[in-house]
């Protein structure tokens, strides 16, 4: 696939490396000429320098003969210019945009056919807001990811010492839960993934993947940790656009206090918020952590434009007593280091959005793309079309598909109904199926066992 890139920021980098290591033909157009630069050093891609809002340039990236544009450039303006150019003059098939400001997202006319032609947008801040909301919801958890329209659940723990299932093989996980099916989809051992049999022994500090019902999916975590108290109190630190979506989406059923040190920006968002405190000050500042009683906080959240302050905030608020603590983290080294310390969950903002780019990437009819342990492996939502002869999926059992090593189908969404996927389950055309790839390098091929021959009509 020709990919056309717009924007090289952390987004845009991520999305370039993701897709640049599964044989696409990637071009990147960025304004700043040494970010293009050390980026082509890391990866065979092509670059352009200019301005993705101007026609030129985008003929010099080769956009006429693009099966994709991604507008991810800072500047909704120049997204939205670049969607419609690449619809209007170079008839590029799919189009997708980062929007940031509501005001664009209100109408559908405003990014419909006749007006920027985009065909799909991605929000970054709302995506990371619903991922830091299913924290709090699930407080015992690493990742939280939803499929099926929210039917089923895939949930990341840290297994601990003492945990019910801990020291045991898997196939005891039926046994202790008998009226609920899951599957253990995939298992990490430091950085090293483990395909997960019914004879597989799960150790303390085992990172466990597991697929469930959605609402069965606390029973199944009680098996690998101890359950946490449900979150009441939370702080954020940051008043951004994240800082602001968050405080909004928890004020009501929560307690929020947020901190910002911009007096101007606390005034704003004191007006747009109902029930959450506004604080202004600096989140590092112990005084004030103390004197708002951090340590009678279930949870610190901190979403600042500056990986540092976020660092040293949540390590301080960790010291004086938050019972978790959560930060936004882009430099992918800084968050494998910290998560494994004192910090609980280091969320990486590009590996949590590209999920919502690559569901519209993917061959064959993917429905749900997530990207996990910042961009090791992935799991995703297929939609099962034709039949047994046009599809090496449909109408075949489990034991029958040539799955690629290291992928495992975990589940399957019949409707209403949730399978967990066993080696004589049956795959029907329009299930969804859920598939658990730890390796990337595996994912065209399994997109390939999805994809409908063409003589299938």
């Amino acid at each position: 696939m020709k990919i056309v890139i717009l924007g090289a920021g952390q987004v845009g980098s991520t999305v370039a490396e993701t897709l640049v290591s599964e044989a696409n033909d990637i071009t990147v157009v960025d304004l700043d000429g040494d970010r293009l630069r050390r980026l082509q050093d890391r990866f065979d891609l092509r670059t352009v320098t200019g301005s993705a809002a101007q026609p030129s340039v985008l003929e010099q990236a080769g956009i006429e003969d693009a099966d994709l544009v991604i507008a991810v450039t800072q500047s909704d303006e120049t997204n939205l210019v670049a969607c419609r150019l690449a619809a209007v003059l170079f008839n590029v098939p799919t189009r997708v945009a980062r929007i940031r400001s509501p005001d664009f997202l209100a109408d559908e006319k405003v990014l419909g056919p006749d007006g920027f032609a985009v065909d799909f947008t991605i929000v970054p801040e709302q995506v990371i807001t619903d991922y830091i909301v299913r924290l709090v919801e699930f407080p015992e958890a690493l990742q939280v990811l939803e499929f099926a329209d929210g039917q089923v659940s895939l949930v990341a723990v840290r297994a601990f010492e003492g945990g019910p299932l801990v020291g045991k093989p898997i196939a005891e996980l039926r046994k202790h839960m008998p009226k609920v099916d899951a599957r253990v989809a995939a298992i990490f051992r430091g950085d090293r993934p483990i395909a997960p049999e019914g004879d597989t022994i799960i150790e303390a500090g085992d990172e466990v993947f597991t697929l469930a019902a959605t609402k069965n999916i606390r029973e199944v975590m009680r098996e690998l940790r101890r359950m946490d108290k449900p979150v009441r109190r939370v702080m954020i630190a940051g008043g951004g656009n994240i800082g602001l979506r968050l405080a909004r989406a928890l004020e009501r059923e929560y307690v929020v206090k947020l901190i910002d040190r911009n007096k101007k920006r606390c005034e704003m968002l004191s007006t747009r918020l109902e029930r959450a405190l506004v604080l202004q000050g600096d989140a590092t500042d112990e005084s004030l952590l103390e004197s708002e009683n951090v340590d009678e906080m279930d949870l610190f959240v901190a979403v600042t434009n500056d990986d540092e302050n976020n660092i040293m905030s949540s390590l301080l608020a960790k010291r004086m007593g938050a019972r978790r603590v959560v930060a936004l983290i882009n430099r992918r080294a800084y968050a494998d280091l910290l998560e494994a310390g004192r910090i609980d969950v280091a969320i990486s903002p590009a590996q949590v959005t590209i999920g919502s780019l690559l569901q519209h990437i993917r061959r064959g009819d993917v429905a749900r793309v997530h990207s996990l342990r910042r961009g090791a492996a992935e799991a995703l939502e297929a939609i099962v079309h034709g039949d047994r002869e046009s599809c090496k999926v449909a109408g075949r059992r489990i034991e029958e598909i040539e799955l690629p090593k290291g992928a495992t189908i975990g589940a399957i969404v019949r409707g209403k109904e949730v399978l967990m996927a066993h080696h004589d389950t049956v795959v029907q055309p329009d299930d969804h199926v859920i598939v658990f790839v730890a390796n990337k390098k595996m994912l065209p091929k399994v997109e390939k066992l999805f994809q409908v021959a063409a003589r299938f009509i």
